[in-house]
């Protein structure tokens, strides 16, 4: 269990301790209310006594309360909310408590008045009744006393006491030096963003972030390809994805050696012999062999110096070769480490712990609920995302974004096994996916969501299946990191989100050789010459495998006949 954070206003304990003892309140609403309170404080995975008995403290927490927990039905949590609602409303009037927490002191309120800006107000008056609550006065305020605040704060409500949020009161508090009457001498530091370093979108010439601009919104239409077919718009994060490759190639160009100031437009770093210096520059980066990045970003210039008209006839075919010339580098088939996968697949015993796996964990995470709620529900939520890859083997981007009653529905009603689908706008290849799960899945989901996503939520309304600190659904990189991790740890395989894939297409051709197109259809691939192109490498393992069984099944055979034999001579 989490530390109990630093409380300055009445708790839930307090609230109940005045429920219970109440001359005044009947029997059985004081039992409801009573019951309706611990069961919140249960919900939040907190003690009763860390909780603000308060309800404009606990409203966006109780908002996000959609799925009944523990077994619990509708009917339940929403009388729970009903009844929780009305027992802290009642504490409120009986103890004459502010609706906004504490009150201020004197010292407080007069400068809290002298803010004439709204937002500065909203944002300074949490720290401003803190300060009151702990009897700190304004001359008093530094960074310990910050400190203090971002950590009660974070634990008694649903914002954040990130470095984010320091920044932004630091920032708020400086500005007010020297500014309002009155207002302390002092100032605080403002913590400093950190960077990624080299140069930024804003550093770059205008004309080539005007050019730069035109590219992205021509994305962002219905466009054509090379061939002149129609493409649909593509997605916000791969025109975000673009936006990066593309400065980050004006980065290497810089670094080469180009100068900045002869990058006067999107052209002038298309041009051939600047494009030659960038992906040789990458190509150095990468070591004897070229990086598929690098591969596909001399792909992606040609691409985009025909789609925007940039650059002329000859200067196209220019960049057409060095496109062809990298393309040779591209390794066709499956990497060496996607085959240790397969082969691990193709292993008896092996691939099964992978798939024991989701049960182990989900055991686990139900023995350490009680002490270590917040931990069992991680346990549980990677329990539940490889058990879903084992069956569903799909991209991380839309495992990660996975929405409840959106994706993961049930049309068979409650009752009803779950399936899983994407809609084709939100398939990387713009192909549509739908998987149908059986019940040992659906019951997985189903007691991640009641028991276990609740500890995770934070406080926030919203749908997600993984539920994120601080974006509304799992970060794409640290989820994918705790699920490797996690699988490596209890099993010893290291396998990527994407290596699932290539683990489905080969038991799929094990079962059934030959049959590419079922391959397609489970992964999704536009063409079924993709699906050849990636898992032919596996029909060589596949029919090994199979001429090994031949081979046996003949010496078995021969050893049979050879006691045939013996025991006709005897």
């Amino acid at each position: 269990m989490s530390e109990i954070p630093e409380m300055i206003e009445p708790s839930f304990a307090d609230a109940l301790e005045a429920i219970s003892t109440s001359s005044e309140l009947p029997k059985q609403r004081k039992a409801q209310w009573c019951s309706a309170l611990r069961g919140l404080a249960r919900c939040f995975s907190l003690p009763p006594q860390s909780i603000p008995a308060r309800f404009s403290a606990v409203r966006a927490r109780m908002q996000a309360l959609h799925y009944p927990p523990f077994g619990w039905t509708a009917k339940t949590l929403a009388n729970t909310k009903t009844n929780a609602k009305a027992a802290l409303l009642w504490f409120r009037r009986e103890e004459g408590l502010n609706s906004d927490g504490v009150s201020m002191t004197v010292a407080w309120q007069k400068l809290h008045q002298l803010l004439t800006d709204q937002s500065t107000r909203y944002r300074l008056a949490p720290l401003m009744r803190f300060c009151s609550a702990i009897a700190v006065e304004p001359a008093s305020v530094d960074e310990h006393v910050l400190d203090r605040f971002l950590r009660h704060r974070e634990a008694t409500s649903t914002r954040a006491g990130d470095l984010a949020a320091r920044r932004i009161i630091a920032m708020l508090w400086n500005g007010c030096v020297g500014v309002v009457e009155g207002w302390p001498g002092q100032t605080l530091e403002v913590p400093v963003l950190k960077g990624r370093g080299g140069l930024a979108w804003q550093d770059l010439p205008e004309g080539w972030r005007s050019d730069a601009d035109a590219y992205l919104k021509f994305l962002s239409t219905i466009h054509p390809d090379k061939n002149g077919n129609r493409l649909a718009p593509c997605a916000q994060s791969t025109i975000t994805t673009r936006k990066r490759e593309l400065v980050a190639a004006a980065n290497m160009a810089v670094q080469a050696g180009v100068p900045l100031e002869s990058l006067t437009s999107l052209a002038a770093m298309l041009r051939p012999e600047v494009a030659n210096i960038i992906i040789d520059a990458y190509w150095k980066k990468d070591g004897d062999v070229p990086a598929a990045y690098t591969i596909n970003l001399a792909i992606r210039i040609e691409a985009i110096a025909r789609q925007m008209r940039l650059l002329s006839a000859d200067e196209l075919k220019a960049l057409a070769d060095l496109r062809y010339a990298m393309e040779q580098h591209r390794e066709e088939g499956m990497t060496e480490k996607n085959l240790a996968v397969v082969r691990a697949v193709l292993t008896p015993g092996v691939w099964n712990r992978v798939f024991k796996l989701p049960e182990r964990l989900m055991e686990q995470a139900r023995k350490m609920q009680n002490s270590a709620p917040v931990r069992a529900a991680l346990l549980a939520q990677i329990a539940v995302a490889v058990a879903i890859l084992l069956v569903a083997p799909v991209r991380l981007g839309n495992l990660a974004a996975i929405r409840l009653d959106v994706n993961l529905i049930k049309p068979g009603g409650p009752d009803g096994n779950y399936w899983l689908r994407f809609p084709k706008f939100d398939v990387k290849n713009k192909q549509a996916l739908q998987f149908a799960f059986k019940g040992r899945l659906t019951e997985l989901i189903d007691e991640y969501v009641s028991d276990f996503r609740p500890a995770l939520m934070k406080g926030k309304n919203h749908d997600w299946l993984f539920p994120g600190r601080s974006t509304d659904h799992k970060e794409k990189i640290s989820f994918s990191t705790q699920i490797v991790d996690q699988v490596e740890k209890a099993t010893g395989l290291r396998v990527t989100i994407h290596q699932y894939r290539h683990a489905a297409a080969a038991m799929l051709l094990k079962h059934r050789p030959g049959e590419y197109e079922l391959v397609r259809q489970l992964l999704g691939h536009k063409s079924v010459e993709t699906t050849k192109r990636f898992y032919l490498d596996l029909e060589t393992t596949v029919s090994s495998e199979i001429f090994t069984e031949i081979v046996y099944r003949q010496l078995d055979d021969s050893e049979e006949d050879e006691n045939i034999k013996d025991n006709k001579h005897v």
